[in-house]
């Protein structure tokens, strides 16, 4: 199973994205706002490609896409989805290499899971996103998600409290189309 866009195809990972999944979780700029630490090692990062690959995109837990650049068959970030045991909402994350950042591809990549999530019938996506990552925010705002609140001194993360931001965007207000950035009827 994979998802194809115009610049990306989301798909499965494979025992070569080990390297570059390495290379941009290392990435402390990249890692900031996440839960893991840095760096990732070469044999960690091919045991995540390893779980991530076992992963089923039908079945409730994690799922983890690759995101490839499809004119340079090169993995730049991924999606990751949890999918509910009631396969009718799930929980969306995701993160892109520094140097692909501000082109638009994590815009098109979530865009492509929302389509195949709202499509396979899902009546709410969920996301959360450390108060600090305005980027994040954003990108979920543009996409259609609803901020829907704030958790204050939520998370203890890398010896420091954070606030959380709480996302959701609803099946009736998903519209997938570049016209529809932050037109969501709310």
């Amino acid at each position: 199973m994979h998802l194809d866009t115009d610049r990306l195809v989301l798909r499965r990972f494979r025992p070569a994205d080990a390297p570059a999944l390495a290379g941009y979780r290392s990435d402390p700029a990249v890692a900031r706002y996440q839960s893991w630490t840095t760096p990732l090692t070469p044999a960690d990062a091919e045991e995540q490609v390893r779980r991530f690959a076992g992963g089923d995109p039908l079945a409730p837990g994690w799922f983890q896409w690759a995101v490839e650049l499809r004119a340079e068959g090169v993995l730049i970030g991924d999606v990751g989805v949890r999918l509910d045991d009631n396969l009718m909402q799930a929980d969306l994350g995701f993160t892109l290499a520094a140097d692909r950042q501000g082109h638009g591809y994590a815009t098109e990549a979530v865009r492509a899971v929302l389509a195949d999530l709202f499509g396979r019938g899902l009546r709410r996506v969920s996301a959360e996103c450390d108060a600090r990552n305005g980027a994040s925010a954003r990108l979920l705002e543009r996409v259609g998600f609803r901020a829907e609140g704030r958790r204050p001194a939520y998370t203890f993360i890398k010896g420091e409290w954070t606030d959380d931001l709480l996302f959701g965007l609803l099946a009736e207000h998903w519209g997938p189309g570049p016209g529809s950035e932050g037109d969501t009827g709310y």
